[in-house]
């Protein structure tokens, strides 16, 4: 057996058995949703940071760097940015105030928050949650196929069967608590790939001769930060980059995060760890995209998605290799394993027990999670069996929409007291309207990301209903 395989085996029983550990805690089902909100702060940290990094991470943001060059400098900075104001203005206010409401999902919060207006905006937000987690779950499986196939050479679809089987399993198994002590693996694991293979691959570089300049140098839109473009193209090249900041206000598998940890008092701690993760982690993924580059020529790969995982077999020992591939799977797993929970909690929590008033005891609501968590991955499994869409599109198009959709309203709830519950439900439905139309239209696309228009239109939308909208306004509680 390969030092690789054995890595790759070893990784998954850990996994597994981290989620058994977790199976007599999940009680209730606060329990099962949100950990009781009694997670420690590194804990809650470390599994926002991996449930927040998907395959698009390891996989699509080092693909994007080797196909467009320095351009993608401006999403690593968005990103880094929009972490961090994400921690500063969303965390302690979503912590508080979801605890003061009761509310284990966002859509119960904002029930609670908005009264008459509040069956309305569950509904719609549960909907919206179930739609766009079904393309972002169904990329991750994907990104799972990829790996495995260029790693042990398994057939695509065998490779998204394994991934979905193991991610659903552990899900339903350990429910949160599963969810986020195995996300601190996975983040360990993910660091430790996007910190070391890119130091290891430089150092490649320079023993053959060659350098990061020369690779951008050989094309006038890799070397360019605007990829070449000038005028107002350019400048829509950096929107576009910068613009992937705005979603991580409004993804409600990272948000739920802020509501488990059990102190609001801890958050300050969470910010320098949040960012003291993705500084090196996301500067690490671009460097794997430009080194690749210039070590690997044109036509190396059929899908410029398969370079991490052929890097780290080409470059590293078997068994260092097997754990940094297991680092990508990682990212797959810690974010498919939170969407999931999340489009569980929007089901079973937001349409059945709450919003259709189906009454159960605590053990058959748990019963009842676990089903609609198998239900919700086969789907998305099913969607990745078919779908031929890159790793990077999908989650875009997902982002987008989950960010516009919940970004605004949960930011203008919390920061302005003027902000009404009809303003919120205009601002869900016009950020997942606006994702909708935007995307399908490829001239609107190319002229200004989707993501900044969803967002900024949603804003728009919540701002004019609150303060000419004929619902009753309430005022946010002091």
């Amino acid at each position: 057996m390969s030092p690789l395989l054995i890595g790759f085996i070893v990784y998954l029983v850990i996994i597994l058995l981290a989620a058994s550990l977790t199976w007599r805690l999940n009680k209730t089902q606060a329990d099962f949703l949100l950990a009781g909100r009694r997670l420690n702060i590194w804990v809650a940290t470390l599994s926002e940071r991996a449930s927040g990094e998907s395959a698009w991470l390891l996989l699509g943001l080092p693909a994007a760097a080797m196909t467009m060059g320095l351009v993608e400098s401006w999403t690593v900075i968005g990103i880094i940015g929009g972490i961090g104001f994400s921690w500063w203005a969303v965390a302690s206010g979503l912590r508080r105030e979801t605890e003061k409401y009761k509310a284990l999902t966002l859509p119960e919060y904002f029930t609670q928050r908005f009264g008459d207006s509040g069956q309305m905006i569950r509904f719609v937000a549960a909907l919206i949650i179930v739609f766009f987690y079904s393309f972002y779950v169904s990329a991750q499986f994907n990104g799972a196929g990829k790996v495995l196939n260029v790693t042990f050479g398994l057939p695509n679809g065998i490779g998204i069967a394994i991934g979905a089987m193991i991610i659903i399993l552990y899900t339903m198994i350990g429910g949160f608590f599963a969810v986020a002590w195995t996300d601190v693996i996975q983040a360990v694991i993910m660091f430790g790939t996007l910190v070391i293979l890119p130091i290891v691959a430089l150092v490649e570089l320079s023993d053959q001769g060659l350098s990061l300049e020369a690779g951008l140098n050989a094309s006038e839109s890799l070397g360019s930060f605007t990829c070449g473009k000038t005028g107002w193209a350019a400048a829509a090249a950096i929107i576009g980059g910068l613009s992937w900041g705005l979603g991580y206000s409004g993804q409600p598998h990272t948000v739920t995060r802020y509501m488990s940890i059990k102190k609001a008092e801890h958050i300050r701690k969470g910010r320098v760890v949040a960012l003291a993760w993705a500084v090196p982690a996301f500067l690490g993924a671009l460097l794997i995209g430009l080194v690749g580059l210039n070590l690997y020529p044109a036509g190396t790969f059929g899908d410029s998605e398969q370079l991490m995982p052929y890097m780290a077999t080409q470059l590293l020992p078997g068994w260092l290799a097997g754990i940094f591939i297991c680092g990508a799977i990682a990212a797959m797993m810690s974010t498919a394993d939170s969407q999931l929970l999340v489009g569980t909690s929007a089901i079973a929590e937001d349409i059945l027990h709450r919003g259709l008033g189906i009454k159960l005891s605590q053990k058959r609501l748990v019963l009842m999670s676990r089903l609609v968590t198998l239900g919700l991955g086969t789907a998305g499994f099913l969607l990745a069996l078919y779908s031929d869409k890159l790793i990077f599109s999908m989650v875009s198009y997902a982002w987008s929409g989950l960010g516009s959709s919940f970004g605004p309203a949960i930011l203008l709830t919390l920061h302005w007291k003027k902000c009404t519950g009809q303003g919120v439900l205009a601002g869900m439905l016009t950020g997942a309207a606006t994702t909708v139309i935007w995307s399908n239209i490829e001239i609107l696309e190319n002229a200004i990301s989707v993501r900044v228009v969803s967002f900024v239109l949603a804003a728009i939308a919540i701002i004019l209903f609150s303060l000419f909208g004929s619902a009753r306004k309430t005022k946010l509680p002091v």
